[in-house]
């Protein structure tokens, strides 16, 4: 297994000015990670996407660096004004960029649920949302890009129901983007539910979470609520609840020998977590190994 991080571990610093996305691929080499996932693309220089594509490309090559997923939003029920045709049509947009970036896999989001009030169950929307994301995978592959959903927001989170949705799809060329903390939010045991996702698995995230039982007070700044009420708080691998290194065992088990890729989502000094990170997720590499 190699090592990433995914952009998003410096969100923090895009959005006080400090780092741009350019600047962070030094960063991420100098840390000493192998490879870079590209969460968007964020030009800032007054560029066009596709330009600051390939200038992100031709950098990570300039400092050998690979560059191991992009990650982009999309939303098959409610997405473009919840016109199907066009959410598809807009993701695809995505595809291309990912291929000037030089990116072999894409993890898309496949929805993010209802609003109180408007709820439907995930079988009931799971014929809408398997043809949205087996129309782009179909467009990914004459670009020989990989497509993935991750277990994330919430709604389409729940090991049973990411696997449900590449069955559904039954699309060689679609899988799924494992998220080790994600379950988490939706209550559930990581151990459990990568168990049950590894044989899917294109890619994934390591993701560390301090964990307080929703019984108690909330706990306050930094943390969110689970579905059933926990509360939950980034922090750096290694440090939190997440059982980082017995799911990348299973991962390993399932066959599962690509890039693991870093989402840090802490409080602490972002440069710090993420190299701490680093040196804690391959160190768990190299036992498992």
């Amino acid at each position: 297994m190699k090592v990433s991080v995914s952009s998003y571990s410096f969100q923090r610093l895009f959005s006080n000015g400090s780092l741009t996305q350019m600047d962070c691929i030094a960063k991420t080499k100098e840390m000493g990670a192998d490879a870079i996932e590209f969460v968007d693309i964020l030009p800032h220089d007054g560029s066009s996407r596709e330009e600051y594509a390939q200038k992100l490309r031709e950098e990570c090559a300039r400092v050998g660096l690979a560059i191991s997923n992009y990650t982009v939003a999309a939303d098959f029920l409610h997405g473009s004004n919840g016109d199907l045709d066009a959410e598809v049509e807009r993701v695809k947009k995505e595809i291309d960029i990912a291929a000037i970036l030089g990116a072999t896999g894409v993890r898309h989001d496949a929805t993010w649920g209802f609003a109180p009030g408007e709820y439907q169950s995930f079988a009931s929307v799971l014929p809408r949302l398997a043809e949205g994301c087996r129309r782009v995978t179909e467009y990914a592959q004459t670009k020989r890009i990989r497509t993935m959903v991750e277990n994330h927001g919430f709604f389409c989170q729940d090991s049973d129901r990411v696997e449900k949705l590449v069955q559904a799809v039954n699309h060689s060329n679609f899988g799924l983007l494992c998220d080790m903390g994600n379950f988490l939010c939706v209550d559930e045991d990581p151990v459990h539910a990568i168990s049950r996702t590894a044989p899917y698995a294109f890619y994934a995230h390591a993701k560390d979470f301090l964990v307080k039982s929703g019984s108690g007070p909330n706990p306050g700044k930094g943390f969110f609520s689970t579905r059933g009420g926990n509360y939950l708080r980034g922090t750096i691998i290694g440090h939190g609840a997440v059982p980082v290194r017995q799911c990348l065992s299973i991962l390993k088990a399932a066959g599962y020998d690509g890039t693991v890729a870093i989402e840090f989502e802490g409080m602490e000094d972002v440069l710090e977590g993420i190299s701490i990170g680093i040196e804690n997720l391959r160190r768990y590499m190299e036992e498992i190994h």
